[in-house]
C-alpha cells in the first residue's frame, strides 16, 4: 500500500528509517513523516530530539518512549491511537525499526487490529556493509547479534558452519574478539571476513581480512557500532563418506575424533554435528565388526 493511497483521518503506522551516521542522510520523506505524526514512538526520546534539532525540525505530535523494556506494555495503547485514527511514527535510534531494533511487536499487533502499516525507508547498517565489504552479495543472511553466553555463541556458529551465503552480524565492541574468535574455531581462521565499524560516521573503518587475523587486531577493542559480513562456506557436494574417510585418516595419525570432525567439517563445509554422529556410528560399526570377526576365529 503507498503511503499516497491512505485516506485522511485514517489511523497508521509508519516505520521511519533514521540515518546511522550523519544526519544529512535522512530523506525529505522521513521529515515529512515526522511533522505529519499524531504520536512518535522513540526508541530513545533524547536521540529524537537530536535528530529533529539537526533537521530543523519541530514536532507537535506526542513523543513516547518505545524500547525493549517497555515494548509489551506500551504496544495496546498505540494501537488504541491508531484506531482512533491517528498517525503513529516509530522510530529508532538508527536504521530501521525492526532489525535487530524495536518494532516487531507493534508492526505484529497492528497488523492483528487491522490497522494499515507502510514505512519510510532509510539506510541500513545490513546493506551497507554488504556493498563495501566486498564480499559475495548475490545471497545473504542476516544473523543479527548472536547469544552473549560463549557456549550458545559458539553452538551458533556451529550451525552455521556450512551456510553458503554470506553471512551479517552485529556485535558490541567489548565482545567482538571473542566473537570472531569463536567464528574462526567454527568456521575456519582463514575464512574471509569485514568488520564495519562506524559506518557512514566521521570516524568510519572497514577492515578486511581472514577470521584469525581480524580477532588479533580486535584484541584491543574498538569503540562504535559494528557489523561484520563473513564470507559463507564453499559450496561442496554432500560427500559424507570421503569425509568419513578423511576423520578416520586424522584419527589414525594419533588426532581426536571431535578435533578430526571439527577440521574436515570446516573443509568441507558439511554439518559439523551429523559428521560427527556419522563418524561415530561408522567408528561404532567398525568396532562391532572387529568383535563379530574375533568370535568367529
Amino acid at each position: 500500500m503507498s503511503r499516497a493511497a491512505f485516506n485522511p483521518g485514517e489511523g497508521r503506522l509508519v516505520l521511519a528509517g533514521t540515518p546511522i551516521g550523519d544526519a544529512a542522510d535522512a530523506s525529505s520523506a522521513l521529515g515529512q513523516a515526522l511533522l505529519s505524526a499524531d504520536v512518535i514512538a522513540a526508541e530513545d526520546t533524547r536521540q529524537l530530539q537530536l535528530l529533529l534539532h539537526r533537521l530543523g525540525l519541530a514536532t507537535e505530535a506526542r513523543v513516547v518512549s518505545y524500547f525493549e523494556g517497555n515494548e509489551a506494555s506500551r504496544t495496546p495503547g498505540l494501537v488504541e491511537d491508531m484506531l482512533a485514527g491517528k498517525v503513529v511514527v516509530l522510530v529508532t535510534d538508527a536504521g530501521m525499526p525492526s532489525v535487530s531494533d524495536p518494532g516487531y511487536r507493534l508492526v505484529l499487533a497492528a497488523i492483528e487490529a487491522g490497522v494499515r502499516v507502510t514505512a519510510v525507508p532509510g539506510p541500513s547498517a545490513v546493506l551497507t556493509a554488504l556493498a563495501v565489504s566486498g564480499l559475495p552479495v548475490d545471497r545473504f543472511c542476516f544473523e543479527g547479534f548472536l547469544p552473549r553466553k560463549p557456549g550458545e555463541r559458539r553452538r551458533r556458529f556451529e550451525a552455521l558452519a556450512g551456510e553458503e551465503r554470506t553471512m551479517v552480524f552485529f556485535e558490541a565492541p567489548h565482545r567482538l574478539a571473542e566473537f570472531l574468535l569463536d567464528a574462526a574455531d567454527a568456521l575456519g581462521p582463514d575464512r574471509p571476513a569485514v568488520v564495519c565499524r562506524e559506518l557512514t560516521k566521521p570516524y568510519e573503518q572497514v577492515v578486511r581480512g581472514p577470521l584469525a587475523e581480524l580477532a588479533d587486531w580486535a584484541t584491543e577493542p574498538p569503540r562504535g557500532e559494528i557489523t561484520v559480513v563473513i564470507q559463507g562456506a564453499p559450496r561442496v557436494a554432500d560427500d559424507w563418506q570421503t569425509a568419513l574417510d578423511q576423520v578416520r585418516t586424522l584419527v589414525a595419525s594419533g588426532t581426536r575424533l571431535s578435533e578430526a570432525v571439527a577440521d574436515i567439517a570446516r573443509a568441507t563445509g558439511l554439518r559439523r554435528k551429523e559428521l560427527y554422529e556419522r563418524a561415530l556410528a561408522a567408528r561404532t560399526a567398525h568396532a562391532a565388526g572387529r568383535a563379530a570377526d574375533q568370535e568367529d576365529r
